[in-house]
């Protein structure tokens, strides 16, 4: 039965991922990670308050890097309107902003209520994210030479034409030699695992794949784009300390377990919206003129898949004179 248009919330959350981007943006290459994430924290707890939604933070800043809290639990908007499960990143990758480095952006992800997967007390999970048309042919136990050949089976390339997107990781030293010697071309990348997610599953990207262990609530938060944009990412929670294993197995997830986007973003009503902050190949960051400031943005709605890219235009002088948050 066809349906008329319904509110696209994506093009509200991009509001919010802009004012992070516009605030922490100030702070490229100073050196200072605290000071770039807490502008971007406030900025968002700012812009979140507009918004006619009861929402809740199931993924925020946390205990894992020790940042000014969106903590979970937390409560945004007005708290009248849809209820929401919301997950934010109000700067990933804050030491690529600390130290000027490329691709560090800002993000939020939106479902309704109850749809998204709480991961406790996890912090990192083992991820493999392709595009639409390998989707149906990856396996997250399968050796690292069969998935590749696989996904370049499914993109109609030879496996030394595909690019995999790793962090640069002690961890992942074993993976990236089987990686080179199944023949793949590699893209290595300190911190930023949302954008590899995204790289992985967008169209523009040269990335066609992205395999190894990052961050949990980057993973769900993830899985907002990847499942609007048709991909798929299979994860399984990795714990990288005994203790973290304990708080899992005391928290009742099983670590067998192979999640899916289905799993972590259970439905198709989920929003999705992320800033360039430092700039990039994937999202340009923030460019200052006499006038404006300059932010690129990627927004997306889960139901219709639709996909946009945003350039937007902020008069400063107006913004400054009105505005809560500190650009």
């Amino acid at each position: 039965m066809a349906e008329a248009p319904e509110k696209n919330l994506a093009l509200d959350i991009v509001r919010i991922t802009e004012a992070a981007a516009l605030a922490s943006a100030r702070w490229l290459g100073r050196g200072d990670k605290e000071a770039g994430d807490n502008a971007a924290v406030h900025a968002m707890r700012v812009s979140f308050s507009t918004l006619h939604i009861d929402g809740t933070v199931i993924l925020g800043e946390g205990e894992k890097d020790n940042a000014p809290m969106l903590a979970n639990g937390e409560k945004v908007g007005k708290g009248v309107g849809l209820g929401l499960d919301v997950a934010v990143d109000p700067v990933e990758g804050t030491s690529l902003l600390a130290y000027g480095r490329p691709n560090a952006i800002s993000v939020v992800g939106v479902s309704s209520r109850g749809s998204m997967f709480n991961p406790g007390p996890s912090f990192y999970m083992q991820k493999l994210v392709v595009s639409h048309e390998a989707r149906n042919v990856i396996d997250l136990d399968a050796p690292i030479k069969v998935n590749l050949n696989s996904v370049a089976k499914a993109l109609g390339k030879s496996v030394q034409d595909l690019v995999v997107f790793v962090l640069d990781k002690p961890r992942h030293q074993r993976l990236i030699e089987k990686i080179r010697a199944a023949g793949a071309r590699i893209q290595l990348q300190t911190d930023g695992d949302v954008i590899g997610a995204l790289m992985a599953v967008d169209p523009h990207s040269d990335v066609d794949i992205m395999m190894g262990t990052g961050g949990t609530p980057e993973g769900v938060l993830s899985a907002c784009a990847i499942k609007g944009m048709g991909g798929q990412m299979l994860a399984r929670l990795d714990p990288q300390s005994y203790v973290e294993k304990e708080a899992i197995n005391e928290a009742g997830i099983d670590l067998r377990d192979v999640l899916t986007v289905n799993d972590m973003v259970r439905g198709d009503d989920c929003f999705f919206a992320a800033t360039g902050i430092s700039g990039g190949d994937f999202l340009r960051g923030v460019r200052y003129s006499a006038r404006y400031a300059v932010t690129h943005s990627l927004v997306l709605r889960g139901k219709t898949g639709t996909l946009r890219y945003v350039e937007s235009y902020h008069n400063m002088d107006r913004l400054s004179k009105f505005s809560a948050v500190q650009y």
